[in-house]
């Protein structure tokens, strides 16, 4: 068995967007790539052919365009697109059947959130009769209008699913491709990336507010009352006199000017002799 590897950087459009057709129905491919879709060709494995081209035998069109009108069984297979140059496109699975019944769900991958109608459809009547629809061979809904909707896909949608009505039988198995994330629009992804930012500038803030207490705190821790000499300065002698002993001391100054002095009273004997 051969395997090709290539550089997916293109994509392939189907019209209608459906992956299960009726015989004599109709089917549009093409290779779409900004400025180079000249170059690229649409490819297919069937159960006949491996790595066809798209050509007049079986289409009507250009290479990288391709109708193919009526469809038959033999068409069913896996289509993408192609370039000279070891690049591709996504590949889509095509099935053509002769039974009364197809499930009508997307061909090309849905991404995570948007809304996704499967129908189940009978060849020739519009059947009035309960639809039952089925996720990996288990019954998940049964409806009345043939009809099944998910509002919001997710990534546990992604499956193989099928369809069936009484006295119809079943359609074939058709798996549905579920994308990682929807496309976010500038206003949108300005509405998520600003909080986030503003909640790291807190954190960095709060970190920042942190690290500097514990600085702070070692410095503190360092000084020691050792490291620390306190002087007290001596307070001023103050004289403190009381009343009493204000007229004393003037009392008896003034008694000591009213004596004579021991020398006066010498002289004075002296010359009295």
């Amino acid at each position: 068995m051969e395997i090709t590897l290539c550089a997916v950087i293109a994509s392939l459009s189907v019209i209608p967007n459906k992956s299960q057709f009726f015989r004599h129905d109709s089917l549009s491919l093409s290779c779409e790539q900004r400025g180079h879709s000249s170059e690229w060709r649409v490819k297919r494995n069937t159960s006949t052919k491996i790595n066809e081209d798209c050509s007049s035998a079986w289409n009507r069109g250009n290479q990288s365009h391709c109708l193919i009108s009526p469809l038959y069984e033999i068409d069913s297979g896996v289509y993408w697109c192609e370039s000279g140059a070891d690049s591709c496109s996504n590949t889509v699975n095509i099935s053509v059947t002769s039974a009364a019944l197809i499930l009508e769900s997307p061909a090309l991958p849905v991404n995570v959130g948007e809304a996704v109608t499967m129908r189940c459809r009978h060849k020739t009547t519009s059947s009035s009769n309960l639809t039952h629809f089925y996720k990996d061979e288990h019954l998940i809904v049964s409806s009345l209008t043939g009809n099944l909707t998910i509002r919001s896909v997710s990534k546990s949608d992604e499956g193989l699913y099928k369809c069936s009505i009484s006295g119809a039988g079943e359609s074939l198995e058709s798996w549905l491709t579920v994308r990682g994330h929807p496309e976010v629009s500038a206003p949108q992804l300005a509405h998520i990336i600003l909080p986030v930012v503003g909640v790291c500038l807190l954190l960095i803030s709060l970190m920042l507010l942190c690290l500097w207490r514990t600085h702070k705190g070692k410095l503190d821790a360092a000084v020691s009352y050792t490291d620390v000499t306190i002087t007290q300065e001596a307070e001023p002698h103050r004289l403190r006199v009381t009343t009493a002993s204000f007229f004393r001391s003037i009392f008896n100054k003034r008694w000591e000017l009213n004596q004579p002095s021991t020398q006066h009273l010498n002289l004075t004997s002296a010359d009295q002799t």
